[in-house]
């Protein structure tokens, strides 16, 4: 079985045939997102934007206290995503993305006001500045979900060794989950499922070819998502 993930030969997805492509990689916190946007950066040569996070002046206040800064690091997320939807509408080549916009109202926000963590006045301003945001963007061309269970999400997080994740709560991560399974039902734009519990696309070259080879298949193939 072949493993290599060899770079294509062409320039980009504009060229020999290939539309412009705008892949996001949806997923919990510890499901592999950038790790995935950095091999199908590198693997179809597309352009990666990754969520800001090492450079992002809440998060580690956030974990401290989430009832304080929720409402301001849910707006600097989506403020730097918007920032990057833009950038992707204007790129000449194909991009992944590391997070999409949309998981920021659908799952973060929603989650924090479930809890309790974030005030109802704040969660309906968010929606509102997330509604007018969104009606002037297009959804990506096909969204990957990647599918992780708790226990898998907590053994990748402790594996990267973040410090200010390392207050993260199972219950918030196990709410997460639920928003995001509710979530991906109802999108209503091309994607892709993809259970991670048995998959190791990090260390694993054969499980990395999967993954690729079922992107590429939905996106180039047969019966490619733009139909």
């Amino acid at each position: 079985m072949q493993t290599s993930l060899a770079i294509p030969a062409t320039d980009s997805d504009t060229e020999g045939g290939r539309p412009k492509t705008y892949v996001a990689i949806a997923g919990n916190i510890g499901a592999g997102k950038s790790t995935l946007t950095e091999i199908l950066a590198e693997y179809f040569g597309w352009a990666p934007f990754f969520e800001r996070v090492d450079d992002n002046p809440y998060l580690s206040d956030f974990y401290r206290d989430m009832n304080r800064w929720s409402f301001n690091l849910q707006v600097f997320f989506l403020s730097s995503r918007f920032k990057h939807q833009k950038e992707i509408e204007a790129a000449p080549a194909a991009v992944v993305q590391d997070r999409s916009i949309y998981e920021d109202v659908e799952i973060f926000a929603r989650n924090l006001h479930d809890m309790g963590l974030m005030a109802t006045r704040d969660y309906e301003n968010y929606r509102e500045l997330f509604s007018i945001m969104t009606g002037y963007l297009q959804p990506p061309d096909l969204l990957v979900y990647l599918r992780a269970s708790v226990p898998t999400l907590v053994r990748q997080i402790q594996a990267r060794g973040r410090d200010f994740e390392s207050g993260i709560r199972i219950d918030y991560l196990e709410a997460l989950n639920g928003l995001y399974e509710d979530w991906i039902d109802r999108y209503p734009y091309p994607k892709l499922v993809v259970e991670t519990d048995t998959l190791d696309f990090v260390n694993e070259p054969e499980d990395r070819f999967e993954i690729v080879s079922r992107i590429e298949s939905r996106l180039y193939g047969l019966f490619p998502v733009r139909g």
